[in-house]
């Protein structure tokens, strides 16, 4: 009766063991542009498909976090879809600095 139980208390073990969850904070670069109406645009270019829009600023942050999040989670039942994305980004090191537009003047041929 004891190696029975003991065996049961294994089993047990190790499936506690099997439905643990390593949670890691990632960092995802995100661009966000002011279309002409005024409102925020927001895209993880590392995520495909992953964009939102907000009338603030503040509600754009908090609606690409929501959109990176629910992309995630797809990402973890589709292994096509997680595959597409570049998770090289998050383990990339660097320093973000920004992002400036450079006027450019250029001839075009008629």
């Amino acid at each position: 009766m004891a190696k029975l139980a003991q065996k049961s208390f294994f089993e047990y073990g190790k499936i506690a063991v099997n439905m643990r969850k390593q949670t890691k904070i990632l960092q995802f670069k995100v661009i966000i542009e002011q279309d002409e109406d005024g409102w925020f645009v927001a895209s993880a270019p590392s995520i495909p498909g992953c964009h939102t829009q907000g009338k603030t600023y503040e509600e754009v942050t908090k609606n690409i976090r929501e959109a990176i999040e629910l992309c995630l989670e797809v990402a973890k039942n589709d292994k096509s879809y997680y595959q597409q994305i570049d998770w090289a980004e998050d383990r990339e090191k660097t320093k973000f600095i920004g992002i400036t537009e450079i006027p450019v003047s250029y001839e075009f041929p008629v």
